[in-house]
């Protein structure tokens, strides 16, 4: 594994295989808790890889043990409204950059991914968890409640009643119940969790980048629009690729049955 363009991260491991990149939540001993200084170095990295052509598909994962467990309590418990504002700005912050990267975000999840780490889940495009994983938003039981996203990405992915069920209670929810509720994409034993996924990011790396980008902000899309004007805006999309050297290769290597060689133009 090759340090990512050379760059010393603190609390993330960063690194390219092939056309796939890697971002690791490391701070084991504190569970990969998510602190200020992981925050703006996991946005620094998000937009990094935005703009390597190199990168056209992203999995982001924790240890053997957390994806991420929460917000570092032992920094906040100090923090002053201002202050807490800030620290959450900054969540708000990365799960927008990821919700609206032109490049299919993959969360690979193992062990703890609870708060902001379940949230983050919530905001990728793929989320592949392990059977043993422990997914939840306790915030409730701290005197707070989700404020990176969850109040508005679970009812999103599930429904207002569920959404309020867990935050209201802050119980845990497993893995199985996430793939019911169709949080979870695929659960599949730990040891097979970042395999599988890397599967998934393969699979997609090799489509086209501009059609995936396309894509992905006509369904983002569908989230804030009435279905006419979401269909709209698909149909414009899907229009402007006509434009492009991916469609016509696309076309053309149907036609002359090969698989077609995208270069993103």
């Amino acid at each position: 594994m090759e340090a990512y363009r050379g760059i010393d991260f603190k609390t993330i491991r960063a690194w390219v295989e092939g056309d796939i990149a890697y971002m690791q939540f490391y701070r084991p001993k504190a569970m990969n808790a998510v602190n200020t200084k992981l925050l703006d170095e996991s946005y620094e990295l998000t937009m990094m890889y935005q703009e390597d052509p190199q990168v056209k598909a992203i999995i982001v994962c924790g240890t053997e043990h957390a994806f991420a467990a929460g917000a570092d309590i032992s920094e906040m418990t100090t923090y002053t409204p201002f202050q807490a504002q800030e620290f959450i700005n900054k969540v708000s912050r990365n799960f927008i950059a990821v919700e609206e990267h032109t490049k299919p975000i993959l969360a690979a999840v193992r062990g703890l991914a609870l708060g902001g780490g379940f949230e983050f889940a919530l905001a990728c495009d793929i989320a592949i968890f392990a059977e043993d994983a422990v997914l939840g938003l306790p915030e409730i039981r701290l005197g707070i409640f989700p404020g990176g996203g969850g109040t508005q990405r679970l009812p999103r992915a599930t429904s207002t009643n569920i959404a309020k069920q867990y935050i209201f209670t802050g119980d845990f929810m497993n893995p199985a119940e996430a793939y019911r509720l169709g949080i979870a994409n695929k659960v599949v034993p730990a040891a097979e969790v970042l395999e599988t996924t890397e599967k998934f990011a393969r699979k997609m790396a090799r489509k086209s980048p501009l059609a995936l980008r396309a894509a992905k902000q006509a369904i983002n899309a569908s989230r804030d629009t009435d279905i006419k004007t979401g269909c709209r805006l698909e149909q414009i999309s899907w229009s402007m690729l006509f434009s492009s050297e991916d469609q016509k290769e696309g076309m053309q290597a149907f036609l002359e049955n090969r698989r077609a060689e995208f270069k993103g133009k």
